[in-house]
């Protein structure tokens, strides 16, 4: 479910708890709603808090090793993970859990 919501960003989708937020619904489509129900997996294997609490800890350790806030933004796990399958219809119903540990990188 996709909720309009003026005050997300233009060109921004923010999965919270499973719905979907945008400014505006135009651009979304098939390969973003699977990118958005990668993260609903991925919040619902941790129990959604803890996936929010990691998501930014990481975001921040990602930020100071790129110093660049899109940079951090692509290198986070779970976004790695969602980017890489987005345009894989077929890729949630053969995901295994916690697929997302695979694209953490140390360096």
């Amino acid at each position: 479910m996709t909720i309009r919501c003026p005050l997300i960003p233009k060109g921004i989708c923010v999965n919270l708890f499973g719905t979907f937020w945008a400014r505006d619904t135009s651009w979304i489509d098939k390969y973003v709603i699977n990118h958005e129900r990668i993260h609903t997996a991925q919040q619902r294997e941790l129990l959604f808090i803890p996936f929010y609490i990691l998501y930014i800890i990481e975001w921040l350790f990602r930020l100071l090793q790129y110093r660049n806030r899109k940079a951090a933004y692509m290198n986070i796990s779970f976004e790695r993970e969602a980017y890489a399958n987005g345009h894989n219809l077929s890729y949630l119903p053969h995901r295994k859990p916690y697929s997302w540990t695979k694209y953490i990188r140390l360096r």
